[in-house]
């Protein structure tokens, strides 16, 4: 049976290019000193990408890790962190905050629409001891994109350090980690970089390093202690075996990326799949706050996701997906990001969700990919 055709939130489809780097004959990155200027030379490409003169890290593990490995590192036993809490996985990193030691404090916004500034200030304004804070740019389940620009400055102006989750964000939509003032900004390969599952990447201000060297407790843990990976160029040595194909399949994928205007190619994509679904008379979860990577669209009433997803998969051999938590089979993820955001593979996905929902009884106003095709092209 062929493989299907992934077009879900990640992971994404990825290019033939870097496939072809990931099936390149390995050396052993342990003592070839080669390999520790491919890895010099594409966390460069990841500064890059990130807008960012930090220092930048590579890290075996899919993007999870570089979450709990930035909790890990900063935090310190009774050490109050503020969580930003405006969907499923900005209310998960009160989690890392708690096995590490520290104190989370909830800041809770709407969890239909993007974190509301206003209120950020006058919670603030009352309490703002805080070591660190945590948010997430793009929380996937829902689609909604946060304005890390103003929360993350709006934070550092009473000293609050940020931990920034971009990991579905990052190559779909916009990034500028040293002017938006972000300690911590983390990214994972398998978004809309479009490669291989199993590598996160974080970038470090110069205050995450003091905060981490001035610890008055040991970092709990080796695998996930950012500590570990200090003077790895100078001493040519790393904490654990780096997945050298992974790397090398990262560094072709960054090259594709950066041979294309892939910041505006994800936004016109975002836009003409919102604007069929709404023409079609479907809704967004989102009411606020658009993601240019993902979007979540309320399954209809009296329609099942489950009978949908087999649908497209039997007749289309497409693989989508929904959400998970609150709303799981409650919307359906759109995935556009990476290589899955282009004209033609969103025309054959929403051609395969207009004939789904049609079979499932549901009357729409439009086909979802006639009209997904009339917007794209007012903009290509």
């Amino acid at each position: 049976m062929t493989a299907p055709k992934i077009l879900t939130p990640g992971p994404t489809d990825i290019n033939t290019k870097t496939l072809k780097a990931l099936s390149e004959p390995q050396t052993n990155p342990d003592i070839d000193l080669s390999f520790y200027e491919l890895y010099k030379n594409v966390c460069g490409k990841l500064q890059r990408l990130l807008n960012t003169q930090n220092d930048v890290l590579i890290m075996a593990g899919e993007g999870i890790l570089g979450l709990e490995a930035a909790c890990c590192s900063l935090t310190e036993e009774g050490d109050r962190v503020l969580v930003i809490d405006n969907g499923i996985f900005g209310a998960g990193f009160a989690d890392f905050v708690s096995l590490y030691g520290g104190t989370p404090v909830t800041f809770k916004s709407g969890y239909e629409k993007e974190v509301d500034i206003d209120s950020l200030k006058k919670f603030l304004e009352n309490d703002h001891n805080f070591k660190y804070a945590t948010v997430v740019h793009c929380e996937t389940p829902s689609g909604i994109l946060n304005p890390v620009d103003k929360i993350c400055p709006l934070l550092k102006s009473y000293g609050i350090m940020t931990v920034v989750d971009s990991v579905s964000a990052t190559g779909g939509d916009e990034i500028k980690v040293d002017r938006w003032k972000i300690d911590i900004a983390l990214g994972a390969s398998q978004k809309a970089l479009s490669a291989p599952v199993g590598l996160t990447y974080l970038s470090i201000s110069a205050d995450a390093k003091a905060a981490i060297d001035s610890r008055k407790t040991p970092v709990k843990g080796f695998y996930l202690n950012l500590v570990s990976f200090k003077n790895w160029y100078e001493n040519k040595w790393f904490p654990y075996t780096m997945p050298i194909h992974l790397i090398n399949a990262l560094d072709t994928a960054l090259d594709v990326l950066f041979s294309d205007d892939y910041i505006n190619r994800h936004k016109i994509i975002a836009e003409a799949v919102r604007a069929a679904v709404k023409s079609a008379g479907l809704k967004i979860y989102a009411q606020k706050g658009f993601s240019n990577t993902v979007t979540a669209m309320i399954i209809p009433e009296g329609a099942d996701f489950k009978t949908i997803q087999k649908y497209i998969l039997d007749n289309y051999n497409i693989l989508i997906g929904s959400s998970i938590g609150y709303l799981e089979n409650k919307v359906i993820r759109l995935g556009h990001m990476g290589e899955n955001a282009t004209k033609e593979n969103m025309y054959i996905l929403l051609k395969a969700l207009t004939e789904a929902l049609k079979a499932e009884g549901v009357c729409l106003k439009c086909d979802l990919h006639t009209e997904f095709l009339k917007e794209y092209e007012k903009n290509e």
